[in-house]
């Protein structure tokens, strides 16, 4: 696709001897004429059945069914993550395949994470936001990584996002974030875990996270922050902080705020 991309922008480059004014004109044509090979249905399908044939001959190891290498949706989500190409797209894919299979994560269920679930550390709101977003709660305050086992931490991270992406309307592809971060204190930070979410958004699950929310971070967190921002490069721009008072006016309605932020 990247081939094709730039033979049709040598195309479009105009002489020498015609004016600027003609040269933005055919310019924005060009342009206009790239993106719609990347959003057009029927191109996007070849695309897709041309990953998928490649999957098949170069990756006949990976599993098949949903989530698998024959996955249409799941083809398709990623190579709009890699804006069509297909090798990146293959590349992205098959790690993600291959990590939920070593992972398990078909075969996580509630049983599997209500041990460190009844802590209350991280669960998912029985109402979507305001903008029809399936949320993702994490009450930082009930995080001890002295105390709870990284791996049941890790387990029940990807229960939640799975959880949180089976809520999603029809239409809908993106879920919220929300950290309460009240009472965060020095035996709540836990830089690798924060890490590894984020790893987990932008690698497995790529723009399913729409926004994230830090509420009412306290003064202590701050240099947490500065040191992880750096790691996270462009999703630090997906967080916002706010106060509690933001998330009930903005995120949801009278009746569809969260328990813990209506105090």
């Amino acid at each position: 696709m990247t081939i094709h991309t730039c033979q049709a922008l040598r195309a479009c480059r105009p002489p020498l001897f015609l004016s600027s004014k003609s040269t933005l004109q055919r310019s924005r044509n060009c342009k206009f004429s790239v993106q719609n090979r990347l959003i057009d249905p029927n191109n996007s399908r070849k695309l897709v059945l041309e990953v998928k044939e490649k999957l098949e001959i170069e990756h006949s190891n990976l599993p098949v069914g949903k989530h698998g290498r024959d996955d249409e949706d799941m083809i398709l989500w990623f190579l709009k993550d890699r804006r069509f190409s297909v090798d990146e797209a293959i590349t992205k894919l098959t790690k993600a395949i291959r990590w939920r299979n070593e992972f398990g994560v078909s075969d996580l269920s509630e049983d599997d994470v209500k041990n460190i679930a009844a802590t209350g550390k991280g669960y998912v709101h029985d109402f979507l936001d305001v903008n029809d977003r399936p949320v993702l709660i994490i009450v930082a305050s009930k995080h001890l990584p002295a105390v709870h086992d990284p791996r049941e931490d890790e387990k029940l991270c990807i229960f939640l996002i799975e959880k949180a992406l089976s809520k999603l309307p029809p239409g809908k592809e993106q879920i919220l974030g929300i950290a309460d971060l009240r009472g965060f204190g020095t035996e709540n930070a836990n830089l690798s875990f924060l890490t590894f979410l984020f790893d987990v958004f932008y690698y497995y699950y790529p723009k399913r996270l729409g926004e994230v929310l830090f509420v009412e971070a306290p003064f202590i967190f701050q240099p947490i922050w500065q040191m992880t921002k750096p790691l996270l490069k462009s999703y630090a721009s997906m967080v916002k902080f706010c106060s509690v008072e933001t998330v009930r006016k903005e995120c949801f309605t009278e009746a569809t705020v969260p328990a813990i932020f209506r105090e």
